[in-house]
């Protein structure tokens, strides 16, 4: 009996990049705006600005200066719950890609095609 081979996994290229102003789409922070702190292409996620908040245990260690306590911080989203901003109209929109005549790749909005890069 022969091996299966394991399917290759394509990672696509995430719309959203860091600094991008984004709305949520769905879950518990749903029409929250924010920042997008960094993204994770592999696991298409991301990190946003005041959305997601969770609540992480930590203990002291006096070597790194740690108090220890519980802190509040931002945790991973979905890349499908977030959509980005138009820069002219501030309402959400769709992104594309297009070359420009240089040869450079640049994300558009298709709302109403303004430059985002």
């Amino acid at each position: 009996m022969a091996k299966k081979k394991k399917a290759e996994s394509k990672v696509a290229k995430p719309r959203i990049k860091r600094n991008d102003q984004v709305v949520v789409l769905a879950g518990k922070d749903k029409d929250v705006r924010g920042k997008v702190l960094k993204v994770f292409p592999a696991t298409g996620r991301a990190i946003v600005e005041g959305v997601n908040m969770v609540k992480k245990h930590t203990r002291p260690n006096p070597q790194r200066q740690v108090q220890g306590g519980v802190l509040e911080r931002e945790a991973p989203i979905r890349l499908s719950n977030l959509q980005v901003i138009d820069p002219e109209s501030g309402k959400p929109t769709r992104v594309g890609r297009r070359r420009l005549e240089d040869g450079r790749g640049v994300r558009y909005s298709k709302a109403s095609g303004a430059m985002l890069d």
